[in-house]
C-alpha cells in the first residue's frame, strides 16, 4: 500500500487532501508526503510515524538526542548540507544517522564508502535537522560551503578596488542567496535590527531579539566574502558600492511569506572595513491592541478614557526603542472608525494602519512635523498623530491644534511621566499653554517575557530581591531555556507603564514652573504607579523576571 493510501486509511489525511497534495506537486521528483506537510493537511511526526513502521526505522527526537559532533564536523559539507544526514553513533564498525528522507540511497552509499562503516538510518524531523545544522555551522552554511567549494568568488584588496568587480562579485548567485539567508533567518527569529560587524580576523553578524542582541552562529570562513555581502546590501539600498570613506544610509523592500517588510539601511566605515546596521520594519504585521501591550486594568480604564476625549495631548515618552510608537498605534486602532478622521505624520512611517491617513515626512522637500501639522488644521481632522515633539515650533504647533478642537498624540524623550512638563516648558512652551492643552503623559519601557514552554517556578535568594520589591518569601517564576526561546529564558516583549493624568493641582505646578519632582510627588499623592512599581507586579503575576524590571528601570 502507497503512503498516501496508509495515511488515508489511518484518518490523517481525507482522500480529497491527497489528490490535491498530488496537483500541487512542484516538480516531478518532489516526494507526497513533503507536499502534504507543506500544505498543513498532516503533522511531520505523524508521517515519520507511519513510514517507520512500513520501512522498519525507528523514529527519533533530535531535540533529545547526543550528536556526534566530531563525526559531524569531519564529515563532506555535501552529506551534511544537501542529504541532511547527521551522525549519531559510532560502534561495532557501524555508524548511526538521522536523515528525514528513508529513500536518499545515494546518500547512505556514499557515507557507507567515505567511512568504511555499515550505515544504520534513523528517522527525524526535517526541521530538527535543519536546527541541527545550523547550530553546527552556522546561519548561511550551506551557502558558504558552496562558495568555498566553487572557488569563484575571492576577496577584493581594499586597494584600487574597481566598482564593477565588485557590483559583479556581489551579484554573483550564492552571495545573493547568503544575503538572503542571512535576512530569512532574522526574520524567522523575530529580530528586529541585524548587525553586521567587521573584526580583525573576524565578521561577526548579531540579532536584536527582544531588545537585546544576541550572536548568529556563522561559519568562519564568511570573512572572506565580506566585502561581497556588503556590495550586495549596498546594491539592494541604492548605495554607492565604490564609496569607503563616508557613512551611508538607505533601504530596500522584500517580500517574505507573503508580505513585504522594510529593511532600513546604515553603513559606517570602521577601522577593519564597514559596519552594516539593518532595522526591519514589517509594515504589515499585526498590530497590537492595547490589551496585548501590557496595561494592567486599572491603567487601561483611565487610558481608555484619555484617548476618547474630544481634544487634548496625550504625550507618550520613554528612550528610543520603548515601544512608543507601537503603543500609539494601539491607540489609534482603538478609536479609528468611520465617524473619525485621523491624520498622522510620521518619520517615516513604520506600519501601515486602516482608515488612518499616513504622510512621510521629507526634510528635503521641506514637509516637517510642524508644517505637516499646520497643513493638516486645514485638512478636517479629528485626530493627529505626531510621531515626535523634537522642537518647540512642533510643540506650539501640536498645542494650538489641540486647543483649537483635536486630540493630538505624539511621543516626547523624557526618563519618566512627570519629567515631560519641564521639557516642554525647557523648550520654550509658555506654562499656561502646557497647563491648559496637556491631558496626560504615559511613560514605558519594554521588558522581556518569560518563556511558557520553559517556564518554572523557583524561589530566589534574598540577595537576588532589590529593596523596594516588597518581597514577602514568595515563590516567583523564571524561564528555563529551550529551543523555542534560543535558551534565553524568555520569549516576546510587554510594557511596563507610569501614567500621570492631568488634575488641577498639577496644573497648577506648571504654571508656577515646579520641578518635576514636584509634579512627581503631587501624582503619586493622586495614586501615580511607577514604572518599577509596574514591572513589580508584572514579577509577581510571573509574567516577567526581577532581572528585567532592574535592566529597564532605575530605583
Amino acid at each position: 500500500m502507497s503512503l498516501g493510501d496508509l495515511l488515508v486509511e489511518r484518518g490523517l489525511i481525507t482522500k480529497d487532501q491527497l489528490q490535491q497534495a498530488v496537483s500541487a506537486k512542484r516538480e516531478p521528483t518532489e516526494r507526497l508526503d513533503r507536499i502534504l506537510v507543506r500544505l498543513g493537511y498532516v503533522d511531520e511526526r505523524a508521517v515519520l510515524e507511519v513510514l517507520g513502521e512500513q520501512l522498519a526505522f525507528p523514529v527519533v527526537d533530535l531535540t533529545k538526542s547526543k550528536i556526534d559532533v566530531e563525526t559531524l564536523k569531519q564529515m563532506p559539507t555535501k552529506l551534511v548540507h544537501r542529504r541532511k544526514l547527521i551522525p549519531l553513533e559510532k560502534s561495532n564498525g557501524k555508524i548511526c544517522v538521522a536523515t528525514s528522507d528513508p529513500f536518499d540511497l545515494y546518500g547512505f552509499d556514499e557515507l557507507r564508502m567515505i567511512t568504511g562503516l555499515d550505515v544504520m538510518p534513523v528517522l527525524a524531523a526535517e526541521s530538527e535537522i535543519n536546527a541541527i545544522i545550523k547550530r553546527y555551522f552556522g546561519v548561511g552554511g550551506d551557502t558558504i560551503s558552496q562558495l568555498v567549494d566553487e572557488d569563484r568568488v575571492e576577496v577584493v584588496s581594499d586597494v584600487n578596488e574597481d566598482a564593477g568587480d565588485l557590483a559583479e562579485m556581489a551579484q554573483d548567485a550564492s552571495v545573493v542567496k547568503l544575503v538572503n539567508d542571512i535576512l530569512l533567518e532574522a526574520i524567522n527569529e523575530r529580530a528586529s535590527d541585524i548587525h553586521i560587524e567587521p573584526y580583525e580576523n573576524d565578521l561577526k553578524i548579531r540579532y536584536r531579539i527582544d531588545g537585546v542582541l544576541q550572536n548568529t552562529n556563522v561559519p568562519p570562513q564568511i570573512r572572506r566574502f565580506q566585502a561581497a555581502i556588503i556590495s550586495r546590501i549596498k546594491i539592494l539600498s541604492n548605495l554607492n558600492i565604490a564609496e569607503k570613506r563616508l557613512p551611508q544610509d538607505g533601504s530596500f523592500k522584500i517580500k517574505v511569506h507573503g508580505r513585504e517588510i522594510d529593511i532600513r539601511v546604515s553603513i559606517i566605515p570602521m577601522v577593519f572595513g564597514e559596519g552594516v546596521v539593518m532595522r526591519i520594519l514589517d509594515k504589515q504585521a499585526i498590530l497590537l491592541s492595547l490589551h496585548d501591550l501590557g496595561f494592567w486594568p486599572d491603567m487601561l480604564t483611565n487610558f481608555a478614557e484619555i484617548i476618547n476625549q474630544p481634544h487634548g495631548i496625550l504625550l507618550v515618552t520613554g528612550p528610543t526603542g520603548s515601544g512608543k510608537t507601537t503603543t500609539l498605534y494601539a491607540a489609534l486602532n482603538q478609536i479609528a472608525s468611520d465617524e473619525i478622521k485621523t491624520l498622522t505624520v510620521e518619520d517615516p512611517v513604520e506600519y501601515h494602519l486602516d482608515r488612518i491617513n499616513q504622510v512621510n515626512v521629507n526634510l528635503k522637500a521641506g514637509l516637517t512635523f510642524a508644517r505637516g501639522m499646520r497643513s493638516f488644521l486645514r485638512h478636517d481632522p479629528d485626530v493627529i498623530m505626531v510621531g515626535e515633539i523634537r522642537d518647540l515650533e512642533t510643540a506650539e504647533t501640536a498645542i494650538q491644534a489641540s486647543l483649537t478642537g483635536h486630540l493630538v498624540l505624539s511621543t516626547l524623550h523624557t526618563n519618566d511621566a512627570a519629567s515631560a512638563t519641564t521639557r516642554l516648558l525647557d523648550m520654550g512652551v509658555e506654562p499656561f499653554l502646557v497647563a491648559s492643552s496637556l491631558e496626560a503623559v504615559l511613560a514605558q519601557r519594554l521588558i522581556r517575557v518569560i518563556c511558557t514552554k520553559c517556564k518554572e517556578d523557583y524561589m530566589p535568594k534574598s540577595t537576588e530581591v532589590p529593596p523596594d520589591f516588597g518581597w514577602q518569601g514568595e515563590k516567583l517564576w523564571r524561564g528555563r531555556g529551550c529551543r523555542d526561546c534560543r535558551n534565553t529564558g524568555f520569549a516576546g516583549r510587554k510594557g511596563i507603564f507610569e501614567l500621570l493624568v492631568m488634575n488641577e493641582e498639577v496644573r497648577e505646578l506648571v504654571l508656577q514652573r515646579s520641578s518635576s519632582s514636584k509634579v512627581l510627588a503631587c501624582g503619586r499623592k493622586h495614586g501615580l504607579v511607577l514604572l518599577r512599581e509596574d514591572g513589580f507586579r508584572k514579577v509577581r503575576a510571573g509574567i516577567t523576571t526581577i532581572d528585567e524590571v532592574v535592566r529597564a528601570t532605575k530605583l
